[in-house]
């Protein structure tokens, strides 16, 4: 392959380069398009557009492949933790056990969180969504913690790191923990980070409280699953606000804003809703399926299929079996998920969806595991963030670290001319 593009504008040539990555990815630079021609690239949604060059993670759609940091996502979630796919993530390679040790320990330095953002917390009302409460709470940590670390101190950094991932697990819990009108809870710190998501979410005073290792088991993997997933909306945002030099609880804070919308981040709640539809008209999921396959019927079969991997997606395959384990552990009788059961197993035979790849996605089966736990569906997202949030610390800091330019997309303007301005009693 040349490694120089030839673009032609009226008449004239311009060379740009080639650039190719590890996995054999192809990309023109048009770095200094602009500059030379006078013309930029049109791009909505920037789907043609690569904003960086990134070390963390390998996405190839076509062939249902995932990797972070060179590691398959099969191997990562099958015999690895989420504090350590957390550490590679930041850190660039799986940690010794010295390192890990060092890791979790540092994270529980931080757990705490000042008393007095529950004064902050208690301002919102029972009914506010948790991922407003959320990304509120992201942004507040920033007056706790005014000073910005600097990216080229490696310990400020690594502090800076483990705060994050200490304290934002915290308020993402009491989001829930408000809503419920439960008293906030605090970090164990005898407990694993995951043990601490569930006895942060539904330990009560008035009782000890044991989680499930079976539903730790599948938290655990659904963590890995959502912890990167390449330039995602979310994680764009990420690190766009990051170039401004916002500080990290600002940047966080931005990516929550961006993973709530329905189109990103609420896909597995919009899974439990179509569920919890299909139940209100009569709960037949052979209809729903045939209204699917008709073009003319407006009715979406969410959950199934990806807008990024057109074949499969390797995280259902891997979250499918602890989906499974779940619901036999907990024994949950809920019609909501035997709907779920039989809409599976028959898309899953079904030759429409088989010949369109329509399968069951991460998003499916992570919707019924919230659902057996007892998690409302407007807690999905945030169940969500806190999987995706060592990612977004990894492109924040490669972002930082790499120097990129301030983000500043170009338009191309279709708006009035120049008009005269006229006095109000004219026009």
């Amino acid at each position: 392959m040349s490694n120089i593009a030839t673009l032609e504008i009226d008449g004239k040539k311009y060379e740009f380069p080639v650039v190719v990555g590890t996995e054999n990815e192809v990309a023109i630079d048009i770095d200094k398009l602009r500059g030379q021609t006078g013309a930029i690239t049109l791009d909505p949604g920037y789907k043609n557009s690569g904003s960086c060059k990134s070390e963390i993670t390998f996405l190839d759609g076509e062939k249902g492949i995932l990797r972070y940091r060179g590691y398959s996502i099969e191997d990562l979630a099958g015999k690895s933790n989420f504090i350590e796919v957390s550490y590679l993530l930041i850190f660039g390679e799986l940690p010794t056990a010295a390192e890990l040790d060092k890791f979790e320990n540092t994270i529980r330095k931080y757990t705490l969180v000042n008393e007095e953002m529950k004064n902050i917390i208690d301002g919102f009302p029972k009914t506010a969504h948790p991922m407003g409460v959320l990304a509120s709470l992201t942004s507040a940590l920033t007056a706790f913690n005014p000073k910005s670390a600097d990216v080229n101190n490696e310990k400020e950094m690594y502090e800076a790191v483990c705060k994050t991932m200490a304290k934002f697990l915290v308020i993402a819990t009491w989001t829930y923990r408000k809503a419920k009108g439960y008293p906030l809870n605090y970090y164990d710190n005898t407990k694993g980070y995951v043990e601490n998501f569930m006895q942060l979410m539904f330990g009560l005073p008035t009782a000890p409280y044991t989680p499930d290792p079976v539903v730790v088991n599948a938290l655990d993997k659904l963590f890995i699953l959502h912890a990167d997933h390449e330039q995602n909306c979310s994680t764009s945002t990420v690190r766009i606000v990051g170039s401004s030099h916002a500080g990290l609880f600002a940047s966080i804070s931005a990516g929550v804003s961006a993973l709530w919308g329905p189109l990103h981040g609420g896909a597995n709640q919009a899974v439990l809703e179509m569920l919890e539809e299909i139940q209100a008209n009569g709960g037949d999921a052979d209809k729903y399926l045939e209204k699917a396959k008709d073009k003319n019927d407006p009715f979406r079969l969410m959950g199934f299929g990806h807008r990024v991997y057109k074949n499969f997606d390797p995280r259902a395959k891997i979250i499918k079996k602890a989906a499974d384990d779940v619901l036999a552990s907990l024994g949950v009788d809920d019609p909501i998920l035997d709907i779920a059961k039989k809409l599976e197993a028959s898309a899953l035979e079904d030759e429409y969806f088989k010949s369109r790849n329509l399968y069951p996605n991460v998003d499916f089966y992570s919707g019924i595991i919230y659902r057996a736990m007892g998690i409302p569906t407007e807690m999905f997202t945030v169940l969500f963030a806190i999987g995706r949030l060592p990612g977004w610390i990894a492109q924040w800091k490669e972002m930082r670290v790499n120097k990129e330019p301030i983000g500043r997309p170009r338009q191309v303007y279709v708006g009035e001319q120049l008009r005269d301005f006229k006095a109000v009693n004219e026009r």
